[in-house]
Order: C-alpha cells, then sequence, then structure tokens
C-alpha cells in the first residue's frame, strides 16, 4: 500500500536512495529489531475518549474483522485481525501513549550510543591499566629480580644488544626504575581518565547534553597530544584513533548544534519536534483514500 499524503511526505524506505548515496534508516533499523510499535491491537473498539483525536491517525477498520494498524515509527501500515480477546474496551488516550523516538531524535540516540561503545571500551582499557599499575607498583620488588634476569638472559643468548632497550621493553625498564610517586601519578591520571571515559559513555547512552559537551571538550583536548603522536611515528591505530575522535568532534559540533552552532539548543528542539509527537502524525497520516489495498 501506499502511503503519500498531498504534503509530499514519505514513509521511511519508499523513496530510493541517489545513486552513491545510500540513507541509512534508524526507523526501519529499529523496528526490525524490536518490531513495530503498534496501537490498538489490543481495543475492542476503536474508539477514543481523548476529545480532538482521530483514531484513523494509527489504526482504521478494513471490512469485518480486519484492520490496518500504523507503525508510530516507521509509518508502515500493518493489517491485523481484530482481537478475539481485547484486554481494553476502546484505545487509549494520546497521554497515556509514550510515543517511540523516530527522525532526528533517532538517529541522535543511534549515534551517541556508538560513540558510548567507543567511550565504554576506553573506560575498560584504562580502568584495567590503572589497576595492572597498581599491582604492579606492590609488587615491583619481586618482579624486578626475575625481569631483569630473562633481560640480561636474552642479550647473551639471543645478541640483541642494545636493541632490547627499545619500544616496550624500554617503556617497563623505564617502569622499574622509576620512583614510586611517579608509578602513583601515572596510575592515578589512568584512573581519572578511565572515570572520565566512564561517566561520557554513561550520560551519551541515556542522551544528556551535558554528556555532549563533556564529550566534546574532554576529546577535543585529548586530540592535541593525538596530533603531536602523529608528528612522530604514524601507525594505523594513532590515525584511526584520531579520525574517529575527529568525527565525534564534527558531530557534536554540527549536528548536536553545540556551544550555540546552527541556532544551537533552540534549533535543535526544533528540528526534534519537526519529525516527533502527535501532530506529526496527524499531519502525515494519509487520507482515507490514498491507501490503496492490495
Amino acid at each position: 500500500m501506499t502511503t503519500l499524503e498531498p504534503s509530499g511526505h514519505r514513509p521511511p524506505g519508499t523513496v530510493p536512495p541517489a545513486r552513491f548515496r545510500p540513507r541509512l534508516h534508524y526507523e526501519l533499523l529499529t523496528c526490525g529489531l524490536r518490531g513495530h510499535e503498534l496501537l490498538g491491537t489490543d481495543a475492542a473498539s476503536l474508539t477514543s475518549d481523548d476529545e480532538g483525536f482521530d483514531p484513523a491517525v494509527v489504526v482504521r477498520e478494513d471490512g469485518p474483522g480486519e484492520r490496518w494498524h500504523r507503525c508510530l515509527r516507521c509509518d508502515s501500515w500493518v493489517p491485523l485481525p481484530a482481537p478475539a480477546a481485547p484486554s481494553r474496551p476502546r484505545l487509549p488516550t494520546r497521554a497515556e501513549v509514550d510515543l517511540p523516538l523516530r527522525g532526528r531524535a533517532l538517529r541522535d540516540r543511534f549515534v551517541l550510543r556508538l560513540i558510548a561503545v567507543d567511550r565504554l571500551l576506553h573506560f575498560l582499557g584504562l580502568a584495567l591499566a590503572a589497576v595492572a599499575v597498581f599491582v604492579f607498583l606492590a609488587d615491583r620488588q619481586a618482579l624486578a629480580g626475575p625481569f631483569f634476569a630473562v633481560l640480561e638472559s636474552l642479550r647473551r643468548t639471543v645478541g640483541l644488544g642494545d636493541g632490547l632497550h627499545d619500544g616496550v621493553v624500554r617503556e617497563v625498564t623505564s617502569a622499574f626504575t622509576a620512583s614510586s610517586t611517579v608509578v602513583v601519578l601515572v596510575g592515578v591520571v589512568l584512573a581519572a581518565y578511565a572515570l572520565l571515559e566512564g561517566v561520557e559513555a554513561i550520560g551519551l547512552w541515556r542522551g544528556r547534553r551535558w554528556a555532549e559537551y563533556l564529550t566534546l571538550v574532554a576529546t577535543s583536548l585529548l586530540m592535541v597530544p593525538e596530533i603531536y603522536e602523529l608528528t612522530g611515528r604514524v601507525t594505523p591505530t594513532k590515525v584511526v584513533a584520531f579520525v574517529v575522535n575527529v568525527a565525534v568532534v564534527v558531530y557534536l559540533l554540527v549536528a548536536k548544534r553545540l556551544f550555540g552552532l546552527r541556532g544551537g539548543a533552540a534549533a535543535e528542539h526544533a528540528a526534534r519536534a519537526a519529525d516527533q509527537g502527535w501532530e506529526v502524525l496527524e499531519r502525515t497520516a494519509p487520507d482515507q483514500g490514498s491507501r490503496a489495498r492490495r
């Protein structure tokens, strides 16, 4: 069936993407994972106590015993039989319905949660590193003997010579010779960084505006040492990490309109309102005559 309205609204997935520019429809992806959000599947009658609410916006009769339900998320119309044992006499009021996210709001949730997963991985890695530093500090004297014995054995038997003082071996050797104060400071910095990443992950997962600002500021500041590292030795890992952080900063600044960019929070709320709410559902609902049954 088609749901094209005079306003030109087309449900997600009904317009072929432009060539070389595929578009990801988050509504269809979410409905594919969670199922459609349908209203009135358990109602005996397609009426509502809500004055001014037209039930045809979300569900319509199509002959005896058959109904068409509109997904509140992706705008698909799903044919279902009327319930044999309805659990409620009529449709709920609009105030009783928790509308699912759609449009820009749903896209933002996907992207922010993807960033949150990245920050969660950072948190786990940094937390493990901080624990390892403090465990190492507690047993450093006991580990020093075996470590330097193995190092000397490799120098004599393998013949690597001064090459053992490069890279990771050099860093580990420095850890054994550094003062306890320096090791403790490294552990505290790692723990604080892990805590920051954890707070970012929780805030972004819950879609908090303050978490977006915190992530933007923290990521921007931490890109400074990344740039410095890239001026020296360039590795694929460093490049990927830098590109990801740049993408996060650009997205938060441009798409989320932080620090007043592109109209700021007011423009952000207006853009979300254009895709969300009962007014949008009513405005984009098809006319009764525009539905073609198969």
